[in-house]
């Protein structure tokens, strides 16, 4: 069957249209439907550059179409090419570390993990110096600077994971300095990769913690040397030719052959006086790489603001989920994500249908359905690379990437606490539904800057991101001990599985009140002129207030 028959056939149903007699009103029904449609196996697990994406694409055209959004991409059409270079190591020809002449064997996959994001054939780093650099971070705004004018140029940078201050003790200056144990941007794997080449760094390895990157080594791992990327031009590829994570048993060993106190080390990390350590170690890996260009693509809906068309408010969700894998238990072979993220996309579908049941807002609303979340918020990305609606006039990015779905709740859960005026609207529009906010529960794991929302972000927009495992939930059926349970049972079993597929047992009373709450925010923006700023001490307000001058 053709991927246009597919689309076709999936939007026949007369549900999806609007009519006058549809009450404007966040339905359950319809969210399931749609998630039961994006899990079918007919888009094979929703892998960008598969056959999987053509019908996904096919159908969620047909799907804006039907709700009677216009086309929100390039050029008038519904959708914005994201091509994105995918790379796959083989097995490593040399893969080794000496230090004073001394080889240490390193296996790889257990001692080492690493990937790259250059369009090579082969990645090589021949006899390169290693340079303990701490955690990494250079935040002026903060007095501080691991580097100290140290040149990295022809390097590898070794790291320290999350932020300078993860593990500092209440006494030490740098307590609360980068948010405590809330991780701060300068505490990503993908900051400090994005630091290191910047500083013209060969290769970047970070030292692995499973407390403070907030996940075990298998989960390092388990992409077995792929990775992606958006195509860039030459002079915007990373400099690192390598770039993944040693473990921490194997740091320890290169660090005591190299005569130096690692347990010491990271303790002087902790101080804005540390200065680079040279390990007097060299690093040699050959690798050859299979490399392709994959064709994806984000589509988009608008509906065009009456007043102030040209400012902005996105609602973003991804429709890309894991493809094919291994047959589990059950014999399914599709990881089709049926919480991550078609959930998200049934609930900005539903926000559509809303918007256009109700007399047209002032400022235009941009629905988004974003590629290659999975593989590094590519999507959203390649999108904050080159928008479609300037970033100046952008008033939010509204975010929805996994729904709880055990039942009603008494609280919504914030992600990101301190970031932006956005959680005040959270606040303010959640009481409304007789709920309260509580905080995300384990804020170190940077659960911020792991959804496409950042991609935003990172260019000044503000953004609020509704995620349904970032903690407990206070439900009204069992409480916050239930709301925990859900947690440990997605996450534990499920999660990026085959097993996140739609089933009967959801109740998606809550789920209807996150997107009720996100509809309510954007709806109010929609209809004021009011600009959402980003609050003292985020790293995302200077960018924003350079632009002041821009909006009104």
């Amino acid at each position: 069957m053709s991927s246009f028959s597919i689309a076709a056939m999936m939007i026949a149903s007369p549900a999806w249209a609007q009519t006058p007699e549809q009450p404007a009103e966040i339905r359950a029904d319809r969210i399931t439907q749609t998630v039961k449609t994006m899990t079918l196996d007919q888009f094979e697990g929703r892998a960008p550059g598969t056959a999987g994406e053509d019908r996904t694409i096919g159908y969620l055209i047909g799907r804006f179409e039907a709700l009677g959004l216009e086309p929100g991409g390039v050029d008038g059409s519904w959708t914005q090419p994201v091509p994105l270079l995918h790379t796959t190591l083989g097995k490593p020809q040399t893969l080794a570390m000496s230090v004073d002449g001394q080889t240490m064997a390193l296996d790889a996959g257990k001692d080492i993990y690493v990937s790259t994001l250059q369009p090579n054939p082969m990645a090589v780093v021949e006899d390169a110096e290693m340079v303990f650099v701490g955690y990494g971070v250079t935040a002026p705004e903060r007095e501080w600077d691991d580097f100290k004018n140290v040149d990295l140029t022809g390097k590898v940078a070794i790291f320290l994971v999350n932020d300078p201050d993860f593990a500092a003790a209440s006494d030490e200056s740098v307590a609360g300095k980068f948010g405590g144990k809330a991780m701060t941007y300068y505490g990503r794997w993908t900051y400090k990769f994005e630091e290191a080449s910047r500083r013209g760094a060969v290769a970047a390895l970070i030292i692995h913690e499973t407390e403070a990157a907030g996940y075990g080594w298998n989960v390092i791992e388990s992409p077995q040397g792929e990775n992606y990327d958006i195509v860039r031009p030459a002079a915007d590829i990373t400099s690192l030719a390598l770039q993944g994570w040693i473990s921490g048993d194997m740091a320890q060993r290169l660090f005591d052959n190299a005569g130096l106190d690692l347990a010491k080390l990271r303790i002087a990390a902790r101080s804005s006086s540390f200065q680079p350590v040279a390990l007097n170690a060299k690093f040699d890996a050959t690798y050859r790489v299979d490399q392709k260009v994959v064709k994806s693509q984000n589509v988009l809906g608008k509906i065009t603001g009456k007043s102030r068309p040209d400012e902005t408010i996105i609602y973003g969700a991804h429709w890309d989920a894991y493809g094919e894998g291994l047959p589990d238990a059950d014999g399914r072979i599709y990881r089709a994500g049926a919480n991550d993220d078609a959930l998200g996309i049934a609930g900005i579908m539903e926000i559509a249908r809303k918007f256009k049941s109700m007399p047209q807002a002032d400022r235009s609303i941009i629905f988004a359905a974003w590629t290659a979340e999975e593989r590094g918020l590519l999507g959203s990305e390649a999108y904050a690379q080159a928008p479609i609606y300037p970033v100046e006039k952008t008033v939010a990015n509204l975010a929805i990437d996994i729904l709880q779905t055990a039942g009603a709740a008494k609280d919504v859960i914030l992600v990101g606490k301190g970031q932006g005026t956005l959680e005040d609207d959270l606040a303010k529009f959640a009481k409304l539904q007789g709920r309260v906010v509580t905080e995300e529960s384990l804020p170190e794991r940077g659960l911020f800057f792991r959804a496409d929302h950042f991609s935003l972000a990172k260019q000044g927009v503000p953004v609020l991101l509704m995620m349904g495992f970032a903690g407990a939930t206070d439900l009204v059926d069992g409480g916050r001990e239930a709301g925990q349970k859900w947690i440990d049972d997605y996450t534990g079993n499920c999660y990026h599985a085959a097993c996140d597929a739609w089933s009967p047992d959801w109740d998606l009373t809550g789920a209807v009140q996150d997107i009720e709450v996100m509809f309510d925010i954007g709806n109010d923006l929609a209809r004021s002129n009011r600009w959402p700023e980003w609050k003292d001490g985020s790293e995302f307000k200077d960018l924003r207030d350079e632009s002041a001058t821009m909006r009104d």
